[in-house]
């Protein structure tokens, strides 16, 4: 802190004092305050250190009325808010994003958008400005705040592929094809055949590439497809639950189940209990994600994991490169089959 000349009282650190510090211009200051462009190693290791010795701490509105940036990242998940605090993954990623963020010193806006009236407001405040780009997370192809936001020029990340032809959204995802197939195949390897399917939402990238990879697998081993082995959830532990009942009523002779997400495995585990059906024994079951429901999960869960981590960081990171003007990109990071007690 600075000594004033008003009684001594002190007065913040302000870009002139950072400036005399390091010995440099104030505009190398804030040239290294807005990126570091056109600036030197030296100059800004300068600048650094004189930021750190002075305890500057940057004027966020000031700059962003000289900037027109918000200095924020909005997380919008358009999912009921139910959903939020039932689902593991939501939040790893909302604290891998925040912890990638904080790396730049750049704040993380939670935003809830379950209804089409959450939607549209939020849309609103979105395309005001009042941040400088969004880390979408949605479970639905229907959803149109991804389409709205691309055409009004906001910076965006997708969680997940988007669907349908000619988009050009950025998105980091899984690959969750892949990661269906390394699933049946170790279902295979145990000798099971009768192997059934809980789906994600059909309606998801995520749901039509895990069934995808499921048939595919089957398909290369002469295991002809039973549509009475397929059953459709969203992603819930109700709908799990209620997929391995249709399942077990149509196919009594089902030996494993492939479920689309830990937390609908949950339930099927809970509708396999109650039917009498001893796991692995009798049914084998795995999952997908890799969250805290598998090791929740009595007997804990043979899954396939989602590297949220590296999901999380590499949506900053193509954000962060969008908003500083470079062209939409698309990620797709590998699986891992993890093998625990429900195989």
């Amino acid at each position: 802190m600075t000594m004033s000349n008003t009684g001594g009282r002190r007065r913040p650190p302000t870009i002139h004092d950072v400036a005399r510090e390091a010995g440099v211009s104030r505009g190398t200051v804030s040239r290294v305050l807005n990126g570091g462009h056109y600036v030197s190693p030296t100059a800004q290791e300068a600048v650094n250190a004189a930021i750190r010795k002075t305890g500057y701490v940057v004027n966020r509105h000031a700059r962003s009325l000289i900037t027109g940036r918000s200095d924020s990242i909005g997380f919008l998940l358009t999912e009921p808010q139910e959903r939020f605090f039932e689902d593991p993954n939501f939040n790893v990623l909302l604290r891998g994003c925040t912890q990638a963020l904080a790396a730049h010193d750049i704040p993380l806006l939670l935003m809830l958008a379950g209804t089409d009236d959450e939607r549209r407001r939020i849309t609103r405040y979105i395309t005001a400005g009042h941040v400088d780009g969004v880390l979408l997370v949605s479970s639905h192809s229907a959803d149109p705040v991804a389409k709205e936001l691309h055409e009004a020029g906001v910076p965006l990340v997708q969680c997940g592929k988007p669907m349908g032809p000619g988009t050009k959204v950025s998105y980091v995802a899984a690959d969750d094809r892949d990661g269906a197939r390394d699933m049946v195949r170790h279902l295979l390897t145990l000798g099971r055949r009768r192997i059934g399917v809980v789906t994600g939402p059909l309606d998801s990238p995520g749901g039509v590439d895990r069934l995808a990879g499921y048939k595919e697998v089957l398909a290369e081993s002469g295991i002809e497809i039973d549509e009475r082995l397929i059953a459709s959830g969203d992603y819930s532990r109700a709908s799990g639950e209620a997929g391995a009942e249709k399942l077990l009523a149509q196919a009594p002779d089902m030996d494993a189940v492939f479920v689309a997400s830990d937390l609908m495995a949950q339930g099927v585990l809970a509708a396999l209990e109650r039917a009498g059906r001893r796991v692995p024994h009798d049914i084998a079951v795995g999952g997908f994600d890799d969250s805290a429901a598998a090791l929740a999960a009595r007997p804990q869960l043979t899954t396939v994991r989602q590297p949220y981590d590296r999901i999380s960081a590499e949506m900053v990171r193509v954000l962060l490169a969008q908003i500083g003007g470079e062209d939409p990109a698309a990620v797709i990071l590998p699986t891992e089959l993890v093998k625990r007690e429900s195989t």
